[in-house]
């Protein structure tokens, strides 16, 4: 019992969510685990006639001030700068649990209309070439009248396309609104979902070659790795569904009518993610019963070939036995060609067994 009270007694400890137990509603405190990562921010302003992207070296500037007819987007990566987060808050009218959200990276993908904003989590998934495992990233996007702000814990390459679409003239990004920003933002992170899926296809063909060809208790080990995980990215994609038929059924001001069938391609994206998602989980059960059933047929060949081995060696050890006996007046002592025809009979049966077993087609 030590050893899994243990194990329990360090993960407590270590916790980031015991630093908020206790504090008031709103508390803004970071309880991720990438805090030594340095706040940046970029406003991207953009119109249909031309865009201008700054990185901010300072940070005390008044982002509510947009040039008309201009869209901002805001994109912060890192959150070892609250103060930032609580002022770009405070300019922006948000609700404190917005921003307690925005830092506590353990949300459940979620959709939220404040009326003057509009809230959404959504969960970035990629391979973390450090710990060689699927990871997850939870990005808050928050969409305002005339601007956007996502919310990244680090800073990653997923939204560079997005970047090089507003730099073409004249693109679907330019020419429409912020919500379509949003759009956009939510169906590059849910695309990405189709290449961390068809990663895990490849591992499952690769797994399922081993069971057939030379099942080993690490192939067991790797299917239940591999079983917990897909039980981990379902629990992050499956919230997905909701978030994106809320955008399509909410009644917001901030979500123009032809965004709807954007909304409905992504919606047929994620409900297509789902189902493949569930695919593999039920292939990696199967995965199961086709080990236990592979190393059973194994021992059954193994079984096989040693009663074959046991049954071959019966007749010859009764001979062995009987003749063993230290009888002086056994007739065939009187013979001296009597070993040799032992060693010929002896030979016969195990012959004739031999070919029995063949013409049965048990070896």
């Amino acid at each position: 019992m030590k050893k899994f009270i243990d194990p329990l007694k360090k993960a407590f400890k270590s916790s980031k969510r015991k630093e908020k137990v206790g504090l008031p509603p709103g508390t803004l405190k970071y309880t991720g685990e990438k805090r030594e990562i340095e706040t940046k921010v970029s406003i991207i302003d953009y119109n249909e006639q031309k865009y201008n992207i700054q990185d901010l070296e300072t940070f005390q500037i008044d982002y509510t001030r947009i040039e008309k007819s201009f869209n901002r987007w805001i994109k912060v990566t890192g959150f070892s700068n609250i103060e930032l987060i609580e002022s770009l808050g405070k300019q922006f009218n948000l609700h404190p649990l917005v921003l307690e959200d925005v830092l506590n990276p353990n949300q459940r993908s979620k959709f939220e209309d404040y009326k003057d904003y509009v809230f959404i989590v959504v969960k970035r998934l990629f391979y973390n070439n450090i710990k060689e495992d699927f990871d997850n990233e939870q990005i808050s996007l928050i969409l305002g009248e005339n601007f956007a702000i996502s919310f990244q814990e680090q800073e990653s390459e997923i939204f560079n396309p997005i970047l090089e679409r507003i730099r073409i003239p004249k693109g679907k990004v330019r020419i429409m609104g912020p919500d379509y920003l949003i759009y956009t933002l939510i169906d590059v992170i849910i695309d990405n979902y189709f290449v961390v899926l068809e990663s895990i296809g490849e591992i499952i063909e690769s797994i399922e070659d081993e069971l057939i060809q030379n099942p080993k208790p690490e192939t067991l080990q790797a299917v239940y790795n591999l079983k917990r995980k897909t039980i981990d990215i379902r629990k992050l994609i499956w919230p997905m569904r909701e978030v994106v038929n809320q955008l399509q059924r909410e009644q917001s001001k901030l979500i123009k009518d032809e965004l709807q069938i954007y909304l409905r391609d992504i919606y047929d994206h994620i409900f297509r993610i789902t189902d493949l998602l569930e695919n593999y989980r039920d292939i990696i059960f199967g995965m199961l019963d086709m080990y236990l059933s592979s190393v059973s047929n194994r021992m059954n060949e193994i079984m096989k070939v040693l009663t074959i081995i046991s049954t071959i060696f019966m007749p010859l050890a009764f001979l062995a036995g009987f003749y063993g006996m230290n009888f002086l007046y056994m007739p065939e002592f009187s013979n001296p060609f009597a070993y040799p025809i032992l060693i010929i009979i002896m030979s016969s049966i195990t012959a004739v067994m031999i070919y029995f077993f063949k013409r049965k087609k048990w070896i």
